[in-house]
């Protein structure tokens, strides 16, 4: 995730043993690449109407890809990239329709009003209506009357709103020079602002041969930065997580005592997501310090804290709470993000949060025993003895991979008894080696228990480490979920270049789909992880993370190693690997680099200041569509890996050849990539899940026109207003020159009804 109020991107990558682009014409069949091999120049290919070497290697390659070994096949053609001016459009393979389900701001629920243009509505109508700046996403199917089958065409879909770009979210911005909060500030705006994070729960129907968002649903639901929820697990009611309570009003948060530890208000910076084999819905929770200020930087902590300050300050710190967070202001008229006068508000976030979308009255939890950092996903891989294990990114810079394995089994014939399962089970860490596995080019792994016995770098057991201490195991523990970073830093994890989405792959046989969360005998337990980029890898002078804790966020300078090759990873790379024993329970695993990921026709060479300095490290080894910045990263249910990709979205700079960010799709076999959708100016594309029979994929579109200021909201994009005239169910779509670019939702289908993909 990126944006004007966030933490950028990383950007820039490093010399290895890259192929030329001959060697990835060489790949291509005999007949397909005479014409490139025979000698062919800039001035022949410009007299061809601007056709590039880069896209004649993307059209090389567009035989269709058979299925073979658990995979679906790929039966599409690479697209184009979209290069600058970027195109203010979504686009996807010919026979494929692309339409508007939702977009931001349309009515979700029965209460909700049809979206306002000018943005002119307050907080009360943003609680009914779709969420801002769409993120992770899961279709969760209606049975169907009397067959018991998921339905195709009935469903409720949970989308993540990550966060707000607060200049288009009000009538008048916050401050028309810059597009951030400033001085006009104000409660309405803030609870607004508010409103518009968290999660959309929408019901979703196929009526007529139209897909639209049915309103009139008990079912439709707005989750946000003020919902109540619980704490569960073994952190719940511990000392640190009683911050000041209040009592959320709309003109105010007025003190009211102190909280008991087993509650909190509202998730915000849901970045991408997970859900369980018992139906219910996992929110994770990234950036979430950005909202949170300690103008004082701890100075004023008042005095009933000032016992624990030096904890307090140190947690911040290492979580990255700042003097004036990502320029919200929200602490400025609500004191619960006050960082100073209310320290331990920001213990209550950076949890993966479970919601059941079936049950509209549910209290969302606050599941502790997963761990707190900035969550990436939670992916679920079940095993044939219904153990139950969730992989998770920590998207920073420098941060960790993480799994999380339940104490009981999934009881797939017992809802009810599933629904506390997240609260007992074990944290670990992965770490690295570059120990050589049992195939050329795979390594071995380790997972590190976060337990209380656990014997960090410096040979003492985390129970005796200062920051973890406490009179029993029990309580240790609790400490190490709260402080999941710091417990990490002193096992000597890996740091990795900005964990984000996690996926379990899939496998189809004979063209049967598979579940999405299963895996056995003849379906290895294969996970990949996107990392998306790093420009402090492999700068000088070189560091990292203290083993006590004491690191800045995303303030190290590792040392390229096995898992993380390139300094100054511009591009990213996506890792992979595969559990020993094939069960989530395995204390070890074997892993590769999927693929790094680059530009072939860059000329960009490392700066100074990394080492080693080199020329052209920069290409990747990518097999098909170049791409950067891998972010979303899901297996449809036919074994096919989709890839969304996060950046700035404007095809200018380091992404003047790769163009607007993409979804593609990729072979596990041959890992072979295939452009699929390109995306309007400055967005992200993310957050993606089809239909239980493959034939509707529901995809999002996040901050499409990002940093358009309050005077001009369509400066850099007018989208989807100019695209589609009306949404999928027919409905007008408003483009009016008050309105502004709206993230949304899509629904992708192909014009034969066949299979997303094939």
């Amino acid at each position: 995730m990126k944006g004007k109020t966030h933490p950028s991107n990383d950007v820039t990558l490093n010399p290895s043993a890259n192929e030329s682009i001959r060697d990835v014409i060489d790949r291509v069949d005999e007949s397909r690449r005479t014409f490139i091999k025979s000698g062919v120049g800039g001035t022949a290919l410009a007299a061809l109407g601007g056709v590039s070497i880069a896209g004649l290697v993307d059209t090389v390659e567009a035989a269709p890809l058979p299925p073979a070994a658990g995979f679906g096949g790929i039966g599409f053609e690479s697209i184009p990239p979209s290069l600058a001016p970027v195109a203010d459009m979504v686009k996807v393979p010919a026979g494929y329709k692309v339409e508007l389900l939702m977009a931001w701001g349309d009515p979700v629920t029965p209460a909700g009003p049809a979206w306002a243009e000018d943005a002119s509505q307050d907080a009360a109508a943003q609680e009914n209506q779709f969420g801002m700046h769409t993120d992770g996403m899961h279709f969760f199917p209606f049975p169907t009357a009397g067959a018991g089958r998921p339905s195709n065409e009935r469903g409720l879909l949970c989308v993540n709103n990550e966060y707000t770009h607060e200049a288009l979210l009000h009538t008048d911005g916050l401050n028309a020079a810059t597009g951030v909060a400033s001085a006009v500030v104000t409660i309405q705006k803030v609870r607004k602002s508010q409103a518009a994070h968290g999660v959309t729960i929408a019901e979703v129907r196929k009526t007529g041969g139209k897909w639209g968002v049915h309103r009139m649903t008990p079912f439709g639901r707005r989750i946000t930065a003020n919902t109540p929820m619980r704490i569960s697990g073994p952190a719940a009611g511990h000392a640190l997580l009683k911050s000041k309570k209040f009592r959320i009003l709309p003109t105010g948060s007025v003190e009211d005592g102190v909280n008991n530890g087993f509650e909190a208000f509202g998730t915000m910076n849901n970045c991408a997501h997970g859900f369980t084999p018992w139906g219910t819905y996992l929110t994770c929770e990234e950036n979430w310090n950005g909202y949170f200020a300690a103008p004082t930087s701890g100075a004023a902590i008042a005095p009933e804290f000032a016992d624990q300050k030096a904890e307090i300050l140190a947690g911040q710190t290492r979580y990255g709470i700042s003097r004036t967070g990502f320029g919200y202001a929200w602490h400025t008229v609500d004191p619960r993000f006050n960082a100073d006068t209310n320290p331990l508000e920001p213990n209550t976030q950076g949890w993966v949060v479970e919601i059941d979308p079936f049950n509209p009255r549910s209290v969302p939890v606050k599941r502790t025993a997963m761990g707190r950092f900035k969550h990436e996903s939670a992916q679920v891989a079940v095993g044939p003895d219904n153990s139950v294990g969730f992989y998770q990114g920590d998207d920073e810079r420098n941060e960790y991979i993480y799994k999380f394995v339940c104490a009981k089994p999934f009881n797939p014939r017992n809802r009810a008894a599933n629904m506390n399962l997240l609260d007992e089970g074990t944290l670990y860490v992965a770490k690295f080696t570059s120990t050589v596995g049992s195939k050329a080019g795979t390594f071995r792994g380790e997972w590190i228990a976060l337990k209380p016995g656990t014997i960090g770098v410096n040979g003492m057991a985390l129970r005796d480490h200062p920051q973890f201490a406490a009179p029993t195991d029990a309580e240790v523990q609790a400490i190490i979920l709260i402080k999941t970073r710091e417990a990490a830093d002193a096992v000597g994890a890996t740091m990795m270049d900005r964990p984000e989405w996690t996926a379990l792959r899939t496998y189809s046989f004979g063209g049967r789909p598979a579940d999405g969360y299963s895996y056995g005998p003849g379906r290895p337990l294969e996970v990949y992880c996107a990392l998306t980029n790093n420009s402090r890898r492999g700068n000088n002078p070189a560091s990292s993370n203290n083993p006590n804790g004491t690191t800045n966020a995303g303030g190290a300078n590792p040392p390229v190693d096995a898992a993380n090759p390139r300094p100054d990873n511009d591009y990213g790379h996506i890792i992979r690997w595969r559990e020993d024993g094939n069960t989530v329970k395995a204390m070890g695993f074997e892993w590769d680099l999927f693929v790094q990921c680059g530009d072939k026709l860059t000329t960009k060479t490392l700066g100074a200041s990394y080492n080693p300095a080199g020329a052209d490290g920069y290409k990747g080894d990518i097999n098909g569509a170049d791409f950067g910045a891998p972010d979303g990263l899901w297996f449809d249910n036919f074994g096919r890996l989709w890839i969304q990709t996060d950046q700035a979205g404007d095809a200018l700079g380091d992404w003047r050849n790769i163009g607007s960010n993409t979804m593609l799709c990729a072979d596990p076999n041959t890992k072979e990539v295939r452009r699929f959708l390109t995306s309007p100016p400055n967005c992200e594309v993310t957050g993606v899940i089809t239909s239980p029979d493959g034939r509707t994929m529901f995809c999002g579109i996040q901050h499409p026109g990002d940093d358009a200021l309050a005077t001009n909201p369509k400066q850099f994009s007018s989208w989807p207003g100019n695209q589609f005239p009306t949404n999928s169910a027919g409905e007008p779509v408003p483009n009016g020159a008050a309105g502004r670019p709206r993230s949304s939702v899509i629904v992708i289908t192909k014009e034969d009804g066949g299979i997303i993909g094939s």
